[in-house]
């Protein structure tokens, strides 16, 4: 995943991390980019949960033009199996998501 994104890094841009997912969608909302909580071997699942946080803000993005995945699948088309069901999730412009869709296939193959 670092590898994918290291490379194609536009010039003048760089992470940034507010630390209230809000804030950072609406950043990435303003002014472009990629929103990214995947999972990793701690918590594999992620850590947002799916009806009160990757949901609402996939549904926004996607409203705004630009896609969310969970890395394999579209965050709105999962059916919550529980109330507080967690998941990874990656949202922003749509080209730049593609890139991280595109990167966990190849991981996958």
């Amino acid at each position: 995943l670092k590898n994918s994104t290291a490379e194609k890094k536009p010039r003048g841009s760089g992470s940034r991390y507010i630390g209230s997912m809000v804030a950072d969608v609406h950043r990435t909302i303003m002014y472009g980019g990629i929103f990214g909580y995947p999972g990793d071997k701690k918590n594999p699942n992620g850590k947002l949960r799916l009806l009160y946080e990757g949901a609402p803000m996939s549904f926004l993005i996607e409203q705004a033009g630009g896609i969310s995945t969970t890395g394999t699948e579209r965050v709105m088309d999962i059916e919550p199996k529980s109330v507080h069901q967690r998941v990874p999730v990656i949202l922003g412009s749509k080209n730049m998501v593609q890139e991280i869709v595109d990167a966990y296939k190849s991981q996958s193959n």
